[in-house]
C-alpha cells in the first residue's frame, strides 16, 4: 500500500540542501588552493620564456660575431637573420634592449609583455640570463 510522501514507502529524489552546500564548499576550498598556484606558474612560465629568448639571442649574437670579425650586433634584425625566433607578442625585446658594452661585448635585456616589472639580462661576460637591467 502506497500512501504518498508521508507514508512508509517514501522515495527520495535528488540531494538535500546540506549535501549541495557541502559540495559547493569543497569546490570553493579546492579553487582557493588551485588559483594562486596556477597564477604563480603562469608568471614563472613568462620568465622562462624571456630567459629562453635571451639565450637564443646570445647564440645568434655569437653566430653574428663569427661572421663579422668578432663584433656583435646591436639590432634584433641582425639576430633574426642569424636564426633568432621569438614571440614579439609575449616578449618585449627590440633594438634598444641590445646595449654594447665594448667592441667585443654586449648586454641584452628583455621582459615579458605580460609582466613588465621583471626584467632579465644576458651579459656576454657572464653567459647566463640574470634578473635585472643592463648598466651601460
Amino acid at each position: 500500500m502506497k500512501t504518498g510522501r508521508s507514508g512508509p514507502e517514501r522515495q527520495e529524489n535528488g540531494f538535500t540542501l546540506i549535501e549541495l552546500l557541502l559540495v559547493v564548499l569543497v569546490i570553493a576550498v579546492l579553487a582557493a588552493i588551485a588559483i594562486p598556484v596556477f597564477m604563480a606558474q603562469r608568471e614563472r612560465a613568462w620568465s622562462v620564456q624571456v630567459k629562453s629568448t635571451l639565450r637564443n639571442a646570445a647564440t645568434a649574437q655569437e653566430s653574428f660575431a663569427g661572421g663579422n670579425g668578432g663584433l656583435y650586433s646591436n639590432t634584433v634584425t641582425d639576430l633574426i637573420d642569424e636564426g633568432l625566433r621569438f614571440s614579439a607578442t609575449d616578449v618585449d625585446f627590440d633594438d634598444v634592449d641590445i646595449i654594447s658594452t665594448g667592441p667585443t661585448s654586449y648586454c641584452m635585456q628583455a621582459s615579458s609583455v605580460h609582466k613588465t616589472t621583471i626584467v632579465w639580462r644576458h651579459d656576454s661576460d657572464v653567459g647566463a640570463p640574470r634578473e635585472g637591467t643592463c648598466t651601460p
